[in-house]
């Protein structure tokens, strides 16, 4: 073909051997990937295999499993089986491994065999990102996102699933005996394809009530009420979506506000975000080397131990109050409506009254004071107030905390801005990369092991894009300072 670019020969041998580092830039990410692992204490952070066996087949070193991993996830290559077709035709990683292809269940086997030491090798780089003052600012965006586990919805069981299954097949064997009833009266005798056709879907049916049946005695002993068949520890949870829900885990990450680097993540089975604030909070505090923090979440979060507990760490927890009370829909005062005087811990009511205090209760391992006033039953304003005799005013013994993260709120009227544009990206970076399945592995361990992985991977294409490839090469020598 004239006047194109041509191509070499594909038979045409050359004279000088190319080597394969040529192939390789120098500004090449693949170049910090080998520098990062070789700086490593592997078997000081809980890799299994580093000191080889004296007997038996030569295994491969944790290092170049570890390069193959970090690599697969830099890359979007999480499957072991795309990972060991790459390791036979990249450049880069046969680069990165020397020419070494393990199998895919070598691979596959390492990452379950070495969670412990994936997840300290991303808490690692996070210390080595605090090393390089990365995390100059106190402040980090807290928030929880589901991801799909290996586990349809079909193979999760929740008492109200297994009857309305039951309910559907039931109906459905009920039309299929009517249909047989009819084939039985009006086909020739001498068809008996469809006679034979609706009893086998009959006993399919009938199979299916059996092991409906017995997985419903099995729920029976399990506390949170449902199982998972395919991976144990998935659970059902709700979603954004109304009606919407998947089977997975919810994953928790905290971020920081300037970098918008993770710096302490945790994958969780509980769909509800309530008992994570203070968890997280901790867990971020002591990753970035902090004595006070401030922490950002939105509503979802707000819980009053977690937040308390965030004040006995020294974590200052900015997040909305939840509306729980349907006074205001209904036009009724609403709680802020009340204001607390605390010289005489009595509240003034929207009509000049006070509510004083009565009685301490406790409900749920929380000390609650109740207030009212005795002038309800005669005040003008009683409509717009409450439909009982008396409007009841509860106060818990440390409100005071809950009080103090409302006017940090008000005192940063833009949290919730800065809490979405920081966290948010992340889960949807994480998605994008993981593709519409999600979670490869199962068990929570495994899971766990595999968020670490995307986890180290995000960070780490972050600070080669803060640090650029010269100075995130600098860096790589103290990882193992």
């Amino acid at each position: 073909m004239k006047r194109f670019v041509g191509g070499d020969d594909r038979k045409q041998v050359t004279l000088l051997p190319e080597c394969l580092d040529d192939f390789v830039a120098e500004d090449n990410p693949v170049r910090i990937v080998e520098a990062f692992v070789e700086e490593l204490a592997l078997e000081a952070l809980g890799f299994v295999g580093v000191t080889p066996s004296s007997t038996g087949r030569p295994s491969y070193h944790p290092a170049v499993l570890l390069k193959i991993y970090i690599y697969g996830y830099l890359n979007r290559i999480q499957s072991s089986r795309r990972l060991e077709r790459e390791c036979q035709r990249n450049i880069e990683l046969m680069w990165l491994t020397g020419r070494l292809a393990p199998d895919f269940k070598t691979i596959a086997d390492f990452r379950r065999n070495n969670g412990t030491g994936i997840r300290n090798v991303c808490s690692r780089f996070v210390v080595l990102c605090r090393d390089l003052k990365l995390f100059s600012q106190a402040l980090v965006a807290i928030d929880g996102s589901k991801f799909k586990a290996s586990n349809t919805r079909d193979r999760n069981f929740t008492t109200g699933k297994i009857e309305k299954r039951q309910q559907q097949i039931e109906e459905s064997i009920q039309r299929y005996l009517s249909a047989l009833e009819t084939a039985d009266r009006t086909q020739p005798p001498e068809v008996e394809a469809k006679t034979t056709r609706l009893r086998e879907k009959i006993a399919q049916l009938q199979g299916q009530m059996r092991h409906l049946e017995q997985v419903k005695e099995e729920l029976k002993t399990l506390p949170d009420g449902q199982i998972s068949l395919t991976d144990p520890d998935a659970r059902s949870m709700a979603t954004s979506g109304r009606g919407s829900g998947m089977v997975g885990y919810n994953v928790q990450v905290a971020v920081d506000s300037k970098h918008h680097l993770i710096v302490a993540h945790e994958v969780t089975n509980a769909g509800s975000d309530r008992a994570q604030l203070s968890p997280m909070a901790q867990a971020a505090r002591d990753a970035m080397g902090k004595t006070r923090l401030k922490a950002v979440a939105d509503r979802g979060y707000y819980n009053g131990p977690q937040i308390k507990a965030c004040e006995d760490a020294g974590i200052a927890a900015i997040l909305p109050r939840t509306t729980t009370s349907s006074a205001k829909a209904h036009g009724r005062f609403d709680r802020a409506d009340f204001i607390y005087i605390a010289r005489d811990d009595e509240y003034l009511c929207p009509a000049g009254q006070r509510a004083i205090y009565r009685f301490t209760g406790l409900e749920h391992g929380m000390y609650l004071r109740r207030y009212w006033s005795s002038a309800c039953i005669g005040c003008a304003m009683k409509p717009q107030c409450t439909p009982s005799d008396y409007r009841r005013i509860t106060r818990w013994e440390h409100e005071s905390v809950l009080e103090a993260a409302q006017r940090r709120l008000d005192r940063m009227p833009d949290a919730m801005t800065v809490r979405r544009r920081t966290v948010e990206h992340v889960f949807g970076t994480f998605k994008h990369w993981m593709g519409y399945t999600h979670f490869l592995t199962r068990w929570f361990a495994n899971v766990s092991t595999e968020m670490s992985l995307h986890v180290l991977a995000y960070n780490l294409k972050r600070v080669i894009a803060i640090l650029g490839f010269t100075k995130t090469m600098k860096a790589m020598r103290l990882v193992g300072a």
